[in-house]
C-alpha cells in the first residue's frame, strides 16, 4: 500500500516588543533568572494585565502579510494546564475568535510553486522555561520569559513532504522578519515549530491520526524530525499496527521521535473567557495603519530583483532571503549599479565569510560602500580581479579601505604597456625553447608565458594587456 503525509504546522513566533503582553517588564534575552519578572506576570492574587498596543499591531501586520481575515472583535481565553513553568495555573490565549483567519503563503518546492493555507493566526503568551540540571534530577525554572507576547500561526494540513514543511517555516521566517516583529531566532527560541504529522493511503481524502512534534529547533531538525515520523507511522500501519494520537518529542542526538505523553484536546484544557481582559475590538482605521506601514515583502522583492536589476531567479532568492542582506544588497548598487558583479561577490566572498566567522550580515566586516569600492577598483582596472580577492581578505581583518590597502601595500594593477613589454621581453628571451615550441604550433603555452609574466609583476600586471602583447610579440 501507498501513502502520503499529511502536515500541518504551528509556528511560534516571539514579538519584538520591548515589553510583555500584559505587563511592563523587558522582553529582553539573556538577562539572570528571574529578574524582568512582576507580579502581574507571575500571576499574583489581584493584579489585572493591561494589554500591549504594539503586540497588537504586530499581529496586524503578520495578518495584512499573509492575506488573513482579520477580526473586528476577538477575544483572550484562559487556557488551563499546570506545569512549573506556568506560573498561574493558565495561560492567556486565544482560542474560539482569533486576532486573524484565513491566510495563506506561496512556497517553492523543487522548482513547483504550492500555496499553504493559514488556518488561524492567535496572540498568547509565553510560558516560563525550564532548565534542567545534567548532573542531578531537579530542574530550575526561569520565569524572565513568562508573559512575552506570541503569535502563533496554525497552518491547514496543505504540507505533503518534510521539504515542503522546511520551505514552508523558511518564508514565515522570512516574512516575519521583513516585518520587523520577530528576530526568528530558533536557537533562542522566539520563532519555533510544532509539526503535526499523519499518513493515509494514497488518494484517500480521510485524515489519519496525527503525532505531534516538539523540540524542533532547527529548519534540518524539523525535515529529518519529520521524515522519520511519517517511515514510522508507515511502519507501524506496515505491521498492522495503529497510529497513536500523541505527543513526541525529537532526540537530535539518536535522529529519532520518542513518545512524550498522549496528545491533548481542545477540551482538555477548559478554555474560557478572560474575565480581566475586554474583547480586542479593531476598527479599519487602525487596520489601515497597519496597513500603510508594511514593507516591501520577500517574494514581491523576489520579483522586483528579477524584473529590475535582471538576476536570475536563484540569485533573486538567495539576497532576498534576508532583510538585511537585501538592504545591502541594493545599498552597493547605489555606489556600484551592476547587479551581476555585486551579486557575485555578496552570495560568493561576502557569504563566504559571514559564514565563516558565524555572523549575520548586520555584523558584516565590510560595509556596503566598501565592498563598492573594492568593485569600482577591479572594474577601472586598478587592481586584478585575483588582487581583489586578497585586497578583500584584508578589509575583513583590518576594516582598511579597499583604495588603502591598495595604496599600502602597492598592489595596483600595472597597465603601462611599456613597462609589461620589457617584462615580457625578458620572459620570452628567458625561455627560448618555449618561443619556438609556441611559434611551432603549440599555442598552449600562451598560458605558460601568462603565468611568468604575472609572476615577474608578483600578479600586478593587467591580464587583457598582457594576453593582447604576447600575442603581439610572440608573431600570432
Amino acid at each position: 500500500m501507498e501513502f502520503e503525509p499529511v502536515i500541518g504546522l504551528e509556528v511560534h513566533a516571539q514579538l519584538k516588543t520591548q515589553t510583555k503582553i500584559f505587563c511592563a517588564c523587558s522582553t529582553a534575552f539573556g538577562a539572570p533568572p528571574n529578574t524582568h519578572t512582576c507580579p502581574v506576570c507571575l500571576g499574583m492574587p489581584g493584579v489585572l494585565p493591561v494589554l500591549n498596543r504594539t503586540a497588537v499591531d504586530y499581529a496586524l501586520r503578520m495578518a495584512l502579510a499573509t492575506g488573513c481575515t482579520i477580526a473586528r472583535e476577538s477575544r483572550f481565553a484562559r487556557k488551563n494546564y499546570f506545569y512549573p513553568d506556568l506560573p498561574k495555573g493558565y495561560q492567556i490565549s486565544q482560542y474560539d475568535l482569533p486576532v486573524a483567519e484565513h491566510g495563506e503563503i506561496e512556497i517553492e518546492v523543487s522548482g513547483t510553486r504550492q500555496r499553504v493555507r493559514i488556518r488561524r493566526i492567535h496572540m498568547e503568551e509565553d510560558a516560563g522555561k525550564l532548565n534542567h540540571d545534567p548532573h542531578r534530577p531537579a530542574s530550575m525554572v526561569d520565569l524572565n520569559r513568562a508573559g512575552v507576547p506570541l503569535i502563533e500561526i496554525v497552518s491547514e494540513p496543505d504540507i505533503g513532504s518534510a521539504e515542503a514543511a522546511g520551505a514552508y517555516l523558511r518564508q514565515l521566517r522570512a516574512i516575519v522578519r521583513y516585518l520587523g516583529i520577530c528576530d526568528g531566532n530558533l536557537e533562542e527560541g522566539s520563532f519555533r515549530c510544532d509539526a503535526n504529522v499523519s499518513i493515509r493511503p494514497r488518494g484517500a481524502t480521510a485524515l489519519g491520526t496525527r503525532a505531534e512534534l516538539k523540540n524542533l529547533n532547527s529548519f534540518r531538525f524539523v525535515e529529518k524530525a519529520i521524515d522519520y515520523e511519517i517511515s514510522r507511522q508507515k511502519e507501524v500501519l506496515l505491521e498492522g499496527g495503529t497510529v497513536s494520537q500523541e505527543t513526541r518529542l525529537w532526540d537530535a542526538d539518536r535522529n529519532q521521535t520518542f513518545s512524550m505523553r498522549d496528545k491533548e484536546e481542545a477540551h482538555d484544557y477548559r478554555y474560557f473567557p478572560d474575565p480581566d481582559l475586554l474583547p480586542l475590538v479593531i476598527d479599519e482605521g487602525w487596520i489601515e495603519t497597519v496597513r500603510r506601514s508594511l514593507p516591501e515583502l520577500p517574494e514581491a522583492r523576489k520579483a522586483r530583483f528579477v524584473e529590475q536589476h535582471g538576476l536570475p531567479v536563484y540569485d533573486a532568492g538567495i539576497l532576498t532571503s534576508d532583510r538585511e542582506l537585501a538592504d545591502y544588497f541594493e545599498a552597493c548598487l547605489q555606489m556600484f549599479p551592476q547587479p551581476k558583479p555585486v551579486s557575485n561577490w555578496i552570495m560568493g566572498s561576502l557569504l563566504g565569510l559571514l559564514n565563516a566567522q558565524g555572523v549575520s550580515i548586520g555584523q558584516a566586516p565590510i560595509p556596503a560602500a566598501a565592498l563598492a569600492g573594492l568593485l569600482q577598483l577591479v572594474e577601472t582596472g586598478a587592481i586584478s580581479a585575483k588582487t581583489a580577492k586578497t585586497v578583500f581578505d584584508e578589509m575583513a581583518a583590518s576594516g582598511k579601505s579597499a583604495q588603502a590597502i591598495v595604496a599600502e601595500k602597492g598592489l595596483a594593477q600595472i597597465s603601462d604597456t611599456g613597462a609589461i613589454e620589457t617584462v615580457i621581453q625578458n620572459v620570452l628571451e628567458g625561455n627560448p625553447r618555449e618561443v619556438e615550441s609556441y611559434r611551432g604550433g603549440k599555442t598552449k603555452l600562451m598560458g605558460f608565458f601568462v603565468g611568468e609574466v604575472m609572476k615577474a609583476t608578483r600578479g600586478q600586471a593587467n591580464p587583457k594587456t598582457v594576453n593582447e602583447l604576447l600575442r603581439k610579440m610572440l608573431g600570432n
